[in-house]
């Protein structure tokens, strides 16, 4: 035993690992290992002590990086408050009171006109045990007065019910100054009836729907959190007063390391930005209300939202946040009783059994997260100098630079969707096409402004999954319209081992579309290929097997099959070198479909052209 214990390791320098991770390489350099992220940072597949800078070693300190309570969670547990929908006020009574007695923490709710005038009364007795966490949208002053109707122990009433109308301005396309004069009137007004209530929401989900990375996002909250406080300090409230009814609300999109980040980050920018203003340290705290992400849910195979969720609420806590809200799995064709559940219990999940609540910032000394926080946090500060120089976040948006900047980002994310580098599970790859499902149009909101309208670009809210949804939907209605499903047959050439790497590719290539894909026999010659194309009612024939069996008799297949019948269209699995190409193309090949293809539009252009030929059809 003593000879074990006094065993030794050999000590091994970066240099050693990069030679033996070269070796197993096969010979290429370190550097392929490296990614870029959409925010431009370079992420290195090794992080070591040489990538730390000097960070404060307690939470509650400092620039907040660790989070804004000493002893983190332990004493100041983050809030379930799951954001519940109901459309009658009997129906809002029932559900809080059910989700507050199982586990809920915070009274929060989806504000609408139909509720507004009755739920102050059921509250009387929930305000002085819980928070609220209220987005009103527009609502906010008619919640507030209903609020203070009520006579309540103002002091009693915590939490936030606030709002951000640069948030809703930039999802309508217009600004109202005079609505912005009458908002920071109802801010000065509930700062006097609820002193202890936060009023003012610095909301960037509109910016994450809309495609912006994790850089954009934290620079347009400084710059919007900056607007309102110069609000407020030009209507007299003292800088303490004014940073007290601050609050911040990020939405936590699926690259989990960047999430955390993102949020460790925001707390050290509001910090530098706080002190300049000359704000005392308490007084710098940022409060950040976090909520799962819309952008990245898909209406297909519903349940794998669970898991993004989960994710995303993990990085969330991790993060360092005061409240969460977890959307239901099956938020976008209507949640259910089960799927709300689900959803709260993922935030119990990680507090009583993960005990997320009794580690203190678990993601805290990670070289990775914090050499992360501090390169998000440097090209946000850039960025957030960006739209000062601009004139501010008004002024960043009455020119459309701010959203010209955010499309520029979509665009390439959206392009890794459709060329399937990005995957979504369900979606783009492992579409599972048996799948029952509905579409529900969520309603859009608008603002009752007053007064002269700039009108501005508006920044479309979107999901990632939307493109493969439309041509899933497109699909389902050639097949209920035509009563033919959209289907491309696969010759599937030599034996099993040689075709079904590249025919399990292309399966889950058009499945990604809804088309569905029709397998032949092993093909050995032009007789069996004529055979199973005679016999299948598509005319979209793809090729799939081995380079060589491609130059064997692939070619001879395409040219006598497309002789016999011009309306044949022919892809081929797989990309053959460039000077082959042209042979290809010359003789039919339609298309080469690899791992770089663009799946949408690929798809996208096949179910037009079915389109084309059952209206043909059906005319003949």
């Amino acid at each position: 035993m003593e000879n074990i214990l006094n065993q030794t390791f050999p000590s091994y320098s970066l240099d050693d690992w990069c030679e033996k991770a070269e070796r197993s390489l096969r010979g290429q350099k370190i550097e392929t290992l490296q990614s870029s992220t959409y925010e431009n940072i370079i992420l290195k597949p090794l992080y070591t002590s040489k990538d730390e800078n000097s960070v404060t070693q307690y939470p509650g300190v400092g620039d907040y990086r660790r989070g804004i309570n000493s002893l983190g969670y332990v004493t100041n547990e983050w809030k379930i408050a799951q954001q519940i929908s109901a459309n009658t006020p009997e129906e809002l009574k029932q559900k809080l009171y059910d989700v507050l007695e199982k586990g809920q923490t915070a009274i929060s709710f989806q504000i609408n006109k139909e509720v507004i005038d009755y739920f102050p009364f059921f509250l009387t007795e929930l305000y002085k045990k819980y928070p609220f966490a209220l987005n009103t949208k527009r609502l906010q002053r008619e919640v507030l007065s209903a609020l203070e109707n009520l006579q309540l122990k103002t002091k009693d009433v915590t939490g936030y019910i606030a709002n951000d109308p640069i948030s809703f301005f930039i999802v309508d396309g217009a600004i109202s100054e005079e609505f912005l004069q009458d908002w920071v009137e109802v801010v000065q007004h509930a700062n006097k009836s609820f002193p202890n209530l936060r009023t003012i929401l610095v909301d960037t989900t509109p910016y994450h729907n809309g495609g912006a990375n994790a850089v954009q996002e934290l620079a347009v909250a400084m710059a919007t959190g900056v607007f309102y406080l110069e609000q407020l300090l030009d209507s007299g409230m003292d800088l303490e007063n004014a940073l007290s009814k601050i609050i911040f609300q990020f939405s936590i999109g699926s690259n989990f390391f960047m999430e955390l980040a993102k949020l460790r980050a925001a707390r050290v920018i509001w910090n530098r930005v706080t002190e300049l203003y000359g704000a005392e340290e308490n007084d710098r705290k940022m409060h950040i209300a976090a909520t799962t992400s819309y952008f990245t849910k898909t209406i297909h195979d519903p349940h794998v939202n669970l898991l993004r969720t989960a994710n995303e609420a993990f990085a969330a806590v991790l993060g360092g946040i005061q409240y969460l809200n977890v959307s239901p799995f099956d938020e976008l064709t209507g949640s259910t009783s089960l799927s709300e559940r689900t959803a709260r219990n993922i935030q119990l999940i990680l507090k009583e059994e993960a005990h997320l609540q009794k580690v203190i910032d678990p993601a805290g000394g990670s070289w990775y997260i914090e050499a992360l926080t501090n390169q998000l946090a440097e090209k946000a500060w850039e960025f957030f100098k960006k739209i000062d120089e601009k004139g501010g976040i008004l002024e960043s948006l009455k020119t459309n630079w701010l959203q010209t900047e955010i499309a520029i980002v979509f665009e390439k994310k959206n392009q890794d969707i459709q060329t399937r580098k990005q995957k979504l599970i369900g979606t783009n790859v492992y579409a599972k096409l048996d799948e029952v499902f509905s579409s529900q149009k969520i309603k859009k909101e608008t603002t009752d402004l007053n007064g002269s309208l700039i009108t501005i670009e508006a920044i479309p809210q979107k999901r990632l999954a939307e493109p493969f949804e439309e041509l899933r939907l497109k699909a389902k209605e050639l097949e209920e319209k035509y009563g033919v499903v959209p289907t491309v047959a696969m010759l599937c050439l030599g034996e099993l081992k040689q075709h079904k790497p590249r025919l399990d590719f292309m399966k889950g290539f058009f499945a990604a579309g809804g088309v569905h894909s029709l397998d032949s026999q092993p093909i050995h010659s032009i007789e069996q290929a004529r055979e199973f194309v005679t016999n299948v009612n598509s005319q979209f024939i793809t090729l799939c097997g081995t380079d060589d069996l491609y130059e064997l008799i692939g070619h001879e297949i395409v040219k006598s099959l497309k002789s016999e019948n011009s309306n044949l269209i022919f892809y081929l699995a797989g990309l053959p070198e460039k000077d082959k190409q042209d042979q290809w193309l010359v003789e039919g090949i339609e298309k080469f479909i690899h791992i770089k293809s663009n799946c949408y539009q690929t798809v996208k252009s096949i179910l037009a052209a079915m389109e084309v030929t059952l209206v043909e059809k059906t005319k003949a």
